[in-house]
């Protein structure tokens, strides 16, 4: 079954972090919005790869990017209210909007009530 990655789960694959091994299995069939992967990229410029470079690992993940569409800006929007960051929104906007699965490693989504979002988390939560 595809799912939707955040930002956090694409980079404990990448860095080889703690619960990182757990996306491998999904990470061909899955999809992360353009915000995520721009997320992505960021962070890995902002650790020392060229942007080419950065641009071939996240491709290297196999998943797929799907355009941030007006309706997920109106569902990222819907979201602000749970004070979790645009990324974090982003992606869970793109689950709810798809009926997927959201796969992540951040722990602070574990308080959150989202009705309908299904949440995969690769780390424990406490």
């Amino acid at each position: 079954m595809a799912k939707v990655f955040d930002s956090s789960a694409v980079l404990a694959f990448l860095f080889e972090e703690p619960g990182g091994e757990k996306t491998v299995p999904d990470l061909p069939s899955g999809l992360m919005s353009a915000v995520n992967a721009a997320e992505v990229l960021a962070v890995l410029v902002h650790k020392g790869m060229s942007l080419e470079e950065a641009r071939l690992a996240l491709r290297k993940t196999r998943l797929k990017i799907v355009d941030f569409s007006m309706d997920g800006a109106a569902k990222t929007a819907e979201l602000l209210a749970r004070g979790i960051s645009l990324g974090d929104r982003a992606c869970m906007a793109t689950a709810l909007l798809t009926g997927l699965p959201a796969v992540t490693a951040d722990r602070s989504w574990a308080g959150l009530r989202v009705p309908n979002l299904r949440i995969e988390y690769i780390r424990g939560v406490n």
